[in-house]
């Protein structure tokens, strides 16, 4: 895929190193130029440098070809003025932002942002379940997009314990995103071999949330 992100921060900076390392073409628009050289140096994407809320530096990155823009920076005005071009100048078909101000997220839903992220909302999530409940619980939905974070902890009983993930065929628009095993967290790849009490975070369709924990936990 083609992909804009907006805002060059820690957020950005590592969001782009995943997509490249996952062979998408990247373009970041940053606008503090020290920050431009230095991520410049550490990948190999385009980077430009000028304020992502201008329609020039958007079309000076190709916006016109994204397929998704990406507005992270760490102003919510900026992130959905970035998005609102995006969507009604440009036409991109998918519009992520960075929620700062969890106030807000409601606000950006309604202005037409497909997927607004709360970072706050989605650590609060992992807190309040880690004590409350165990096995499955339901991090985070976005609504618009359809999609949802969930959480497991994979028991004993499991049927995909001590599998190979390349050997594992997942539900229909189900992906796994991290494995946190003890202080470690995994990147899932294709020779992960998946453990007992891993716990698994996984990204499906809303409405497939109950086949998802029925093929990680087995029958419930």
């Amino acid at each position: 895929m083609y992909i804009v992100i907006v805002g060059g921060s820690k957020v950005g900076h590592f969001l782009a190193e995943h997509l490249i390392k996952d062979k998408h073409t990247v373009i970041l628009i940053e606008k503090n130029k020290n920050t431009c050289e230095e991520i410049a140096k550490e990948l190999d994407i385009t980077v430009v440098n000028g304020d992502g809320c201008d329609p020039h530096y958007l079309e000076e990155a190709g916006i016109s070809r994204a397929e998704v823009v990406a507005a992270v920076t760490g102003d919510d005005e900026d992130n959905l003025v970035i998005c609102q071009l995006a969507k009604e100048k440009f036409h991109v078909a998918r519009t992520v932002a960075r929620v700062n101000d969890p106030k807000n997220e409601h606000i950006f839903s309604e202005l037409g942002v497909d997927v607004p992220i709360d970072a706050t909302a989605i650590i609060a999530k992992i807190i309040e379940e880690e004590v409350s409940f165990s096995d499955f619980v339901n991090l985070l939905s976005f609504n618009r997009g359809k999609l949802a974070i969930v959480r497991v902890d994979l028991p004993e009983q499991s049927p995909i314990i001590n599998k190979v993930l390349k050997d594992i065929t997942l539900p229909s628009d189900s992906v796994l995103v991290s494995i946190v095993r003890g202080d470690e967290i995994i990147v899932p790849k294709g020779d992960t071999v998946l453990q007992a009490s891993d716990d698994i975070i996984a990204l499906t369709l809303i409405e497939n949330k109950q086949v998802l924990l029925q093929f990680l936990l087995g029958k419930i």
